[in-house]
Order: structure tokens, then sequence, then C-alpha cells
């Protein structure tokens, strides 16, 4: 890894309503595609230099030209289609509804790249390093494989892994060979395993849990095989769900850590510890050394902003398990994971940003 990265951020940023409702009308036909990247352009420039004045260490444009962190999947490869499968929210307004991502039903083929639209604008505008985020291949086992439709074309959740492997890999490659030297990949369903209700509705489907997640390492770890990492960090982003404030998994690390930490090809693990929900550090004891982990102690879930001295003395718990000089620290995941955002303003969302700078010159200088 060629970056040292203290203070972080997973990625997403809430979108001004200029950029929704560009998107809205785009939707509607009222606004051409070209006026709406050109109102995208100008939301990310002006995010990119907040950031910059800031201090963050890397830079994302906010993931605003998505309408959720995977929707790239489907608008890149064919095979996707506006079917769902339910996911049972909790928190804010929580209840069953649909994923973001489309079911499968097709077989799956690229017919461009994910980042193809994000890539060339930051690499002009950022004006410092920044990442690009992928869905992990992992995610789309849960999400968009729905029995009755998928298996016609892929008998075994098994039969869909290649395909999504060959699709991140193939982006991977295509970003390193650009330059981008920070790659993230966004894996929340591995939450699925952690998590005792969904481990038993697994069981109660006859299904391997434990296999299922040894599965979906081993494909995420397919797409980065071979990736030097001399120029390049790969992370992996864990959390429970962020879609309005609202979460879909609860539970501590310790049921996937052995696994997770011990056999994910990753640089860095970027995990959710903003609430109870996430159980101790303790399971990072299993974390390999070198390997660094990024602690989600601030909340993009709401507008209170959280104290610098707890946070700090949560570094300092954690630091009992895995080496200071081996964490880092950010928000526990984007603010905004869908377009419309989580439930705080985005004033709030830059103190709490300017918090994680002021803790982490702090705690590492």
């Amino acid at each position: 890894m060629a970056r040292r990265y203290k203070a972080e951020q997973v990625g997403s940023l809430l979108r001004p309503p200029e950029v929704l409702e560009a998107h809205a009308g785009n939707s509607r036909g009222a606004i051409s595609t070209e006026q709406l990247h050109s109102e995208e352009d100008r939301a990310i420039s002006a995010a990119l230099d907040r950031q910059r004045a800031i201090g963050i260490d890397i830079l994302s444009d906010g993931e605003m030209r998505r309408g959720s962190w995977l929707t790239d999947m489907a608008e890149a490869v064919t095979g996707f289609v506006p079917q769902k499968v339910s996911i049972e929210w909790k928190g804010p307004g929580g209840g069953v509804e649909g994923s973001t991502a489309n079911a499968v039903g097709a077989k799956l083929k690229k017919t461009r790249k994910l980042a193809e639209y994000e890539l060339p604008f930051l690499k002009k505008a950022a004006g410092g390093p920044f990442k690009i985020t992928l869905p992990a291949p992992s995610n789309f086992l849960v999400p968009s494989y729905k029995p009755g439709l998928t298996d016609k074309v892929y008998p075994a959740h098994a039969d869909l892994l290649p395909d999504l492997v060959e699709i991140v890999r193939d982006e991977i490659q295509w970003l390193v060979a650009e330059g981008v030297e920070y790659i993230q990949l966004d894996a929340p369903y591995y939450s699925f395993y952690l998590d005792p209700a969904q481990r038993e509705k697994l069981r109660a489907a006859e299904r391997d849990a434990d296999r299922e997640f040894e599965a979906g390492i081993a494909g995420d770890n397919a797409a980065i095989a071979g990736i030097s990492r001399d120029r390049v960090t790969i992370a992996v982003h864990v959390c429970r769900g962020n879609s309005r404030s609202r979460w879909f998994t609860e539970g501590g690390y310790d049921a996937i850590a052995e696994k997770l930490f011990g056999t994910l090809a990753a640089d860095r693990f970027l995990l959710e510890y903003d609430t109870e929900r996430s159980g101790g550090f303790e399971p990072l004891r299993l974390v390999p050394r070198g390997k660094t982990v990024v602690l989600g102690l601030i909340t993009t879930k709401e507008p209170k902003l959280e104290s610098q001295d707890e946070l700090r003395r949560r570094i300092d718990e954690a630091a009992r398990y895995v080496p200071l000089e081996n964490l880092a620290l950010s928000p526990q995941c984007g603010f905004a994971s869908v377009a419309a955002g989580n439930l705080l303003s985005i004033d709030d969302q830059w103190r709490k940003l300017e918090l994680v700078v002021a803790t982490a010159r702090k705690v590492w200088g």
C-alpha cells in the first residue's frame, strides 16, 4: 500500500436538492442526460472542494451519479430484471420492502465499465487520492438471487458467483490500469452470516450459512487475486444495511471474524462500530498483523455529534486487540447509500467528517 489513510469516509454523501431534482427530471424526460451530468459535475466538484478543505485523507465523488450504492451493476450489466427480493428493514419507518438490487433473470453480460461515468471526472477534478467503490461479487447472492426466476438460469447460488466475479474482476483490473489508488468493495450482505436471526432463516431454508459465507469470500478473493498492492489499496466495507437511517441485520463479528479477517485478502476492513448492535472489539484479535481496521465509530444515521473524548476512549479500547498504528477512523457507513439519504442534514454530514479528521489528527498526528 502506497499511502497511509487515518481519517477516512465510506463513500456516499448526501445529494444536494439540485441533484435529486435533476435525477427526477431526467427520469421524466424533462431534462437531458447531458444536463443531468452537468448538475452532477457541479455537485461533485463542490463536495471535493469541501473534503479537501476538511482534510479527509481519501476523497470520494459521493456516489452522486448512482441511484444507490449498487445500481451501477444493473445499469452496466444485462441479465438483471426489475424484480426485487424483499428485505425487512429496522429503524425509522422500518418494514418489508424490496432491495435496491434488481434480481437476476438471465445470463449476466457486462456491456460497459461500472465506473465509466465516474472515473474520468474524478481523475480530472479530485486533486488528491480518491476511492472508487464497487459492490463485492458476493453481495448479489442474497438480494439478486430469486427462486423461481434466477434458478432457471443459474440453478444454485454457487453457479451465479463466477459470472459476478468476472464482472467485478474486469472492473478492478481496469481501475488499477487507470491509476486508481484505492478500491473499496462494499459487502454489507456479509452481515447476514453474523446475524443470529438471519442465520436461522437460512437454516430453515436448508441453506448452510457458513458454507455460503466461505463461498462468498472465495468469490471476492478471486475478484482481487493477482492485483499488486504496490500502488493500490484494496478495502472491504462490512455494514448492517444503511437506507434512510434504517438497518437490516444485527450482531457482533464473532460468527464470521475468523474467516473474514483470516482469509479475505483485503488490506483494510471498514467496520461498523457506531452502536451496540455491532458488538465489542474482541473479534478484532483475529485480524492478521499488518492489516488495517477502520473503526466506523461515528454514525451517519442521526445528526447528533459524537464526543471526541468518547471516540478516543473507544479507539484506545480497540487498540487492545489491534496495534494503534493499524487502526483508522471513519463514519460507520455512507451518508446516502440510497439517493434519498439518511435522516440528517448536509451540514450535519460535514460536521461529522470534520470530527473524523480532528479526532484522527489527535490520535495519529
